[in-house]
């Protein structure tokens, strides 16, 4: 059985475009027929509880520590505090009244532990699942740490020193075996440090690693030949590069291996050609011609990508954005049905997406403007960032006008009542927030930002894209649609209208043409390949075969 895997770090409850692009793949693929999994290297105990309210089923997805745990599909049980054997009578429980997710444990007015509980609560709302258990000695000095898998296992234990310092960590089964280990020690400068791993097998043998890349790296070997067959290949699909792009050239068997380009290639992406090369990827492109195809989501990057490095191996353009098919059968939602001069932005607060910018051509605009308003939607990732905002909107008494919502999961609605749609990023690798506000007929302003901007909002047509920098420009973006009607009308059309490039229908027909060249060259890689021995290893004379 071939697989297509995409390979990850970790997946949470606030995630990043990666990550929203991993999830509408998937479920791209799944409406094709199409096997995949969802590899990530990371411990979380809150994994599968994320993916599936993502949409993302158990057998799906395949972590590092699942796999040698055995945890990769398990009944859900509930562990409450009460279900914690502490081995001694007289407990009591004294739950936090600040925050009932802690609770302290005393037996005779002496603390011997304390339970965390999960905040986050399952599809059915209930609350109350043990988190961690921390364990006191005698002298209320901390010696053990208890984590728990969401599911409802013991999942992982830290142990520690008498000075507080973790010594070593222990993973187990759903039995409670240990099966991954991994120590730490002082260096030379006295700093305890991680300094190695093992792992323990189904036959109770041992197998050490240096690092976690060296673990990662055995764990894809075994998985590559796992589900290896010579009729087609496994494809790995590079999302994000950590430890990775070291591994994947390396593994012992073949495989047909996709560096994606999720961001821009160059440090600064409106001087793509001359300009250093983003510190996230520059492994990666420098080691580019080890892989066998790189994906990037735009034709404007690829075309730089190209022209830049000219790497050896194929470039694929494929959208990370995809849009249902039958969405495209919904009735267009004019604009004078949506909130007045709205204008609205999805996005976590971050210097690199340059909100305040939007902020100042808002306020700009207000001037010309009555009624004019910018909602923002989105976490705060950068807390200075976000009071250097507050700061403008405070000087300039924009507070009526600007408002910030935090985080929304509910981003249709958003879109559907809003009119304009604006970014000022100064580097995206596609920008999915503004695909799916296009597809709900928002009209776009953007700067003429690499990648992904520049090519969703064609200049004139579905909006602007103005000179990279100009607030002043987007400000007169927004009057010029604000008091001309018939024209922000006609520009959300062509937003529904060109939304139609990222149909599942077009975007498949593009990962399609990605995995006929990984059928097409299959087989000269087979012939590359020297097996592993498999005949003649056992021990002949303690029950092995002579024949």
């Amino acid at each position: 059985m071939t697989m297509i895997f995409f390979l990850n770090a970790n997946f949470s409850f606030q995630n990043s475009g990666i990550e929203h692009a991993q999830v509408k793949r998937a479920m791209l693929f799944k409406k094709f027929n199409k096997d995949y999994k969802f590899i990530f290297h990371d411990w979380n105990p809150l994994l599968h509880h994320y993916l599936s309210n993502s949409g993302i089923e158990d057998i799906n997805i395949l972590n590092m520590f699942d796999y040698f745990q055995k945890s990769i599909s398990v009944k859900d049980n509930i562990i409450s505090y009460k279900d914690i054997d502490f081995g001694i009578s007289n407990v009591n429980y004294e739950i936090n009244i600040f925050n009932t997710n802690n609770i302290n444990v005393t037996s005779n007015n002496k603390i011997i532990g304390k339970i965390n509980l999960f905040k986050d609560k399952d599809e059915h709302g209930n609350s109350g699942r043990v988190k961690s258990v921390e364990l006191f000695d005698d002298f209320g000095n901390l010696y053990r740490v208890n984590y728990y898998d969401y599911r409802g296992f013991l999942s992982m234990s830290q142990l520690y020193t008498p000075d507080n310092n973790i010594s070593t960590e222990i993973w187990y089964d759903i039995n409670g075996v240990p099966v991954v280990e991994d120590f730490f020690k002082y260096n030379n400068n006295n700093d305890l440090l991680k300094s190695g791993w093992r792992i323990i097998d189904s036959n109770k043998q041992f197998h050490f690693y240096e690092s976690m890349t060296d673990m990662i790296r055995g764990f894809l070997n075994i998985i590559n030949l796992e589900y290896f067959s010579i009729d087609k290949p496994n494809i790995y699909i590079m999302d994000r590069s950590d430890k990775y792009e070291e591994v994947l050239p390396e593994l012992c068997s073949p495989l047909y291996s996709v560096f994606h380009l999720h961001n821009s290639q160059s440090g600064n992406a409106q001087k793509p050609m001359t300009s250093i090369m983003n510190n996230n990827y520059e492994y990666s492109i420098t080691n580019t011609n080890s892989y066998d195809a790189v994906v990037t989501a735009t034709e404007k990057q690829k075309n730089d990508f190209f022209n830049r490095f000219r790497p050896e191996v194929p470039i694929f353009t494929i959208p990370v954005g995809i849009i249902k098919n039958d969405h495209f059968n919904n009735k267009e939602i004019p604009m004078d049905k949506r909130k007045e001069n709205s204008i609205v932005v999805t996005a976590r607060i971050s210097p690199e997406k340059q909100i305040d910018q939007i902020v100042m051509a808002v306020i700009k605009a207000n001037k010309f403007l009555d009624n004019i308003s910018l909602d923002v939607y989105g976490y705060v990732n950068d807390k200075e960032y976000m009071n250097k905002i507050n700061k403008i909107v405070k000087d300039n008494d924009a507070g009526n006008i600007i408002k910030f919502h935090g985080y929304s999961k509910d981003v249709k609605s958003i879109h559907k009542n809003s009119q304009i749609y604006a970014i000022a990023s100064s580097m995206e690798g596609f920008n999915l927030s503004l695909m799916e506000a296009q597809s709900e007929g928002d009209v776009g302003i953007t700067y003429d930002t690499n990648y992904g901007p520049n090519e969703l909002i064609q200049n004139k047509i579905n909006g602007f894209v103005v000179k990279y920098g100009d607030y002043n420009a987007l400000a007169e973006s927004i009057v010029k649609l604000f008091k001309d009607h018939d024209l922000l009308q006609k520009m959300s059309s062509e937003s529904y209208n060109l939304s139609k490039r990222y149909s599942e229908d077009n975007v498949w027909k593009k990962w399609k043409t990605l995995i006929d060249d990984a059928y097409m060259k299959w087989p000269l890689k087979l012939k590359s390949y020297n097996h592993n021995l498999n005949n003649g290893l056992q021990d002949m004379e303690h029950g092995g075969n002579d024949d």
